[in-house]
């Protein structure tokens, strides 16, 4: 099995290793963590299904993951052909990254399907994969400000405009959504004319 083999080689290696709920989850050193990354690769984890960015900071102490650094860069490494084979080889490497220099390497030279995931990463987290082939935000307008999934970025709602001129002011837009008046959607709400059940 696959995930025996990854935990094997983080005992080996001298990577924290946590198993909670059935998942393998492995702490990989920033230092070392494209090489780490590299010999999972080798092993036979051959997709890459996704990379989720946290933001550790006011977490509550006491909890069951260690903190090191505010960011952590969260993968899900499997095996497909382990999966043909009925043994769910999946794992969850994690890195910390620091606050002062929020900077780690892309894999997309590993796994082609981080392209898109470091993106958001980077777009919603200011979290910089170096090396990566088109790195720019992919969700919100290149103009737009600050990274919104911090847990410093400023709460509320704030107006929205796109690089195509296109305004949308938040109270109007849900005011259509309410039915008081059109807003910006053009619609009042309720059962649209000739919807049938």
């Amino acid at each position: 099995m696959r995930r025996d083999q990854a935990k094997a080689y983080a005992e080996e290696k001298g990577i924290p290793v946590r198993e909670e709920h059935g998942l393998l989850h492995l702490v990989l050193p920033l230092a070392e963590f494209k090489v780490h990354m590299g010999a999972f690769k080798e092993m036979g984890f051959n997709y890459l299904a996704d990379v989720i960015g946290v933001d550790y900071k006011d977490y509550p102490e006491g909890t069951p993951w260690q903190h090191p650094e505010r960011f952590a860069v969260i993968y899900e490494l499997v095996s497909m052909p382990g999966f043909k084979d009925g043994d769910g080889s999946r794992i969850y490497p994690r890195v910390y990254v620091p606050e002062a220099k929020p900077r780690l390497p892309t894999v997309t030279d590993l796994w082609p399907s981080a392209n898109f995931p470091e993106r958001e990463v980077y777009d919603l987290f200011g979290l910089v994969f170096e090396g990566h082939p088109d790195l720019r935000r992919i969700l919100l307008p290149e103009d737009a400000e600050g990274h919104p999934l911090r847990k410093d970025h400023p709460l509320g709602e704030t107006p929205t405009l796109f690089n195509d001129g296109r305004y949308i002011d938040p109270e109007s837009f849900r005011a259509g959504l309410r039915g008081k008046d059109k807003g910006l959607t053009g619609w009042r709400g309720g059962r649209r004319k000739g919807e049938r059940r």
